[in-house]
């Protein structure tokens, strides 16, 4: 009676045959680019899907053996093992035995999970396993349902599958696990946790053993041979990556988190929730392939050679000195840390498991290598691997058109472009449009002296080789990067005004009002500045990163299209935007980024600004073009982690040569020839004459004999007047914001010429 219950499907309904048959390739969601070339795939949690040919014998040998002995010679039900199993359990109560499943029962529950039906539940389930068994070796040969059961069976630490169980444990692929090996992964099957081999190594040693007696008993091996095998050490090669495929792995990992909630909200035809990794949908996204790829390339390259760089301006030292608290902060950080005292391990224990030697695979820019270290080196090893964070968008629609988030998403699966980090310069655009949204001129000149600002702790700012001579333009001192009129430049615009201005431009981190904000003290992601800047080229129009285009079925049918709704907002006036840009221009053309030109041949219309925090310890560059804009962070993993000079660190030597590299390789594809050829709408003519004066003045003149020198005089050049280094990092006390004050070095050069030519009125 109960058994009619189950196969009518009044305890839920049991696959039918050719339901089974949709299983024999599993449909993963593809990801795809906005020209439908695919950029990833998700599978069922962490799952590699072999093929039988792929599965050393040893394994297969192994399973047969320990797990259904009688595999070759039932139809799904082995009733010799049921009856064994109940004349054992029942009557003599020796629960040493097993459970009498065979592998295509044990197949049914992990394709179709156990429910629960109170005092029925182990009957009700195992009768509804037996009717899938029996339909599954109808449907699949014996060496299929194999594959099947080491395709979707569990292992330890989250890993499905004997090909992510190969790579973890032994880092090898399971076509080549040698007899004691498949052994200790067939081993894991019975109490996957009790015996992982590397948190519980003698348990699963006795257990691999047991699996070998059971290999010999059954003919697979020789005495002899079992005898050797049962001898070896386990001889692990731990390997802990998780495989993402395709040029887009972070990317992957961003929209994963809303994809999934997608599935948890909508739902199929049979009522039941969609699920990302075994429906096979298909999302569409707005990343441009090829720059993607160009994305991954520049990365690739720019960052092994400042790898190469780093190390050899450290050599055997290390970047963190004598602070130890730097790799204990980063031990605690680790995967492996928290696992253990989460598991409540003492802590003299976790001392030691981290202090004893291991091997491991380590992450390196030609490639991954191996080696025996403990624990704690791998982590002194990775603080010295400098990271990075790279993005690329349409200013205009906010679409995404490259996204890396850091190095390898294998090795390193913190986002990078989301991150926060000292900006440095790269904030300065931000507080010259303040500067021009208050209506302090475009053309007007600053002192480049030092000052002291008595009200916040007697600060005083430096600039990178201590001259405080002559006078700057805006422009100028925005090309050049001149901290010390940056910082009054914010103090005559209000520190409060330009707070508010960067979080009108899409700015939500914490930005501390002090003086020090002007030189990009406040820790900001690579994303917020890159929406900063993709405003100044818009004209300053509100934009958001828009990535997701739509969701559809594995049939191609639209399950729900994403809107690209940007926000309806000025945030600034549309000719100071341009104003800046313009500024902005003069950086790659003679300024801290003239390399974009020197370097990487762009020739087409271009700005950009570079940014460098204190000690090198951050590095960055935004580049602007009139239908892209992409930026670049790089740094270590801890602001202590930094290059030595700012001859090697500054941000126009470390993320300038990521984004020189990308648009270079992009401009000069024919595709993007539009953008090549594209230009920046110009300021109005008043503006372009008030910025068309000279960049730096040894001496001031004002009156007419300025104006006459402004506009037919010989062109004053500092002679230091070089690649800067960017603003310290300084803890400002708690005081009240400076009040702007009235410019009085000089007026305008604009409203100077208008003066001298005006009529008097008396």
């Amino acid at each position: 009676m109960l058994f009619l219950i189950v196969y009518v499907g009044f305890t839920g309904p049991v696959p039918s045959s050719e339901e089974l048959q949709k299983i024999k390739n599993p449909v993963s969601t593809e990801v795809y680019a906005a020209d439908g070339r695919i950029l990833g795939r998700y599978y069922i949690e962490n799952r590699s899907n072999v093929s039988f040919d792929q599965i050393s014998p040893n394994v297969i040998n192994a399973l047969i053996a320990t797990e259904d002995s009688r595999f070759y010679h039932h139809t799904g039900i082995d009733e010799i093992a049921l009856l064994r199993v109940f004349l054992k359990s029942v009557l003599l109560q020796d629960h040493s035995s097993g459970g009498g499943s065979t592998l295509s029962q044990q197949v049914a529950k992990n394709l179709y999970p156990r429910k629960s039906f109170g005092p029925l539940t182990m009957p009700v389930n195992k009768l509804r396993e037996s009717i899938i068994a029996y339909r599954l070796e109808k449907v699949y040969t014996k060496d299929e349902i194999l594959t099947l059961y080491l395709n979707t069976v569990p292992f330890a630490e989250n890993t499905y599958g004997i090909g992510v169980a190969s790579e973890r444990f032994f880092n090898k692929p399971p076509s080549k696990l040698k007899v004691p090996e498949a052994a200790t992964l067939v081993g894991m099957l019975k109490a996957n946790n009790s015996y992982n081999p590397r948190k519980n190594p003698e348990r699963s040693l006795d257990r691999r053993n047991v699996v070998i007696d059971q290999m010999l008993k059954y003919n697979y091996i020789s005495v002899g041979e079992a005898k050797l095998y049962k001898a070896e050490p386990l001889n692990l090669t731990y390997n802990l990556i998780t495989y993402n495929e395709g040029p887009a792995p972070y990317l992957m990992e961003k929209i994963r988190p809303f994809l999934q909630d997608w599935c948890d909200n909508h739902m199929k035809e049979d009522e039941t929730p969609y699920n990302l990794f075994t429906d096979g949908l298909k999302i569409r996204t707005t990343i441009d392939f090829d720059m993607q790829l160009a994305a991954e390339n520049a990365v690739s390259d720019q960052m092994k050679n400042l790898q190469a760089v780093f190390d050899a301006a450290w050599g055997k030292k290390n970047p963190w000195g004598n602070d130890k608290s730097v790799v204990t902060r980063a031990m605690k950080r680790s995967n492996r840390y928290r696992s253990l005292k989460k598991a409540g391990v003492p802590d003299d224990q976790v001392k030691t498991i981290f202090n004893t030697p291991t091997s491991v695979s380590l992450f390196t820019w030609d490639g991954k290598k191996q080696a025996e270290m403990t624990p704690m080196d791998s982590i002194q090893y990775y603080l010295k691997i400098i990271n990075t964070g790279f993005m690329a968008m349409d200013p205009n629609s906010g679409e995404l058109k490259a996204y890396i988030g850091g190095n390898d998403f294998r090795y390193f699966q913190y986002d990078h472009t989301t991150s926060k980090r000292q900006v440095g310069s790269t904030f300065k655009p931000i507080v010259y449009l303040a500067a021009l949204e208050a209506g302090i001129s475009p053309d007007t000149y600053f002192p480049n002296e030092r000052k002291v600002y008595e009200d916040y702790d007697n600060w005083s700012p430096e600039n990178s080789h201590d001259e405080y001579t002559g006078f700057y333009s805006m422009e100028g001192a925005l090309s050049k990067s001149i901290n010390t009129i940056a910082v009054e430049v914010m103090m005559k615009a209000g520190i409060s005004n330009v707070v508010d201005l960067a979080k009108r431009m899409g700015i939500d981190s914490d930005l501390p009002p002090y003086p020090s904000l002007a030189l990009g003290t406040a820790s900001v992601s690579l994303q917020e500045m890159v929406c900063a800047y993709s405003e100044l080229v818009n004209g300053g129009r509100k934009v958001t990163p828009y990535y997701l285009k739509a969701i559809e079925s594995n049939k191609g049918q639209v399950l729900e299209k994403f809107q690209n709704i940007q926000p309806d907002e000025q945030v600034a006036s549309p000719e100071n935007c341009r104003i800046i840009t313009q500024m902005l221009k003069s950086v790659v053309n003679d300024g801290t980024g003239s390399s974009i030109r020197s370097v990487w041949g762009i020739d087409s219309e271009f700005a950009g600004k570079t940014g460098t925090t204190q000690d090198q310890a951050d590095g960055w560059f935004i580049g602007m073009t009139p239908t892209l804009v992409a930026g670049a962070w790089v740094g270590g993993e801890d602001p202590s982690i930094h290059f030595r000079s700012l001859g090697e660190g500054a941000g126009g030597k470390t993320a300038l040569p990521i984004v020189g590299q990308f648009y270079s390789q992009i401009l000069h594809k024919s595709k993007y020839q539009n953008m090549r050829f594209s230009t920046f709408e110009s300021p109005s003519e008043e503006s372009m004459a008030m910025l068309n004066i000279p960049p730096y003045r040894e001496v001031l003149e004002v009156g007419l004999r300025g104006i006459i020198h402004d506009l037919f005089g010989k062109k004053e050049t500092n002679p230091n007047y070089d690649q800067k280094k960017q603003g310290k990092s300084v803890a400002e006390p708690n005081k009240e914001e400076a009040k702007p004050t009235t410019e009085t070095e000089k007026k305008p050069f604009w409203q100077s010429m208008k003066e001298i030519f005006k009529k008097k009125s008396k």
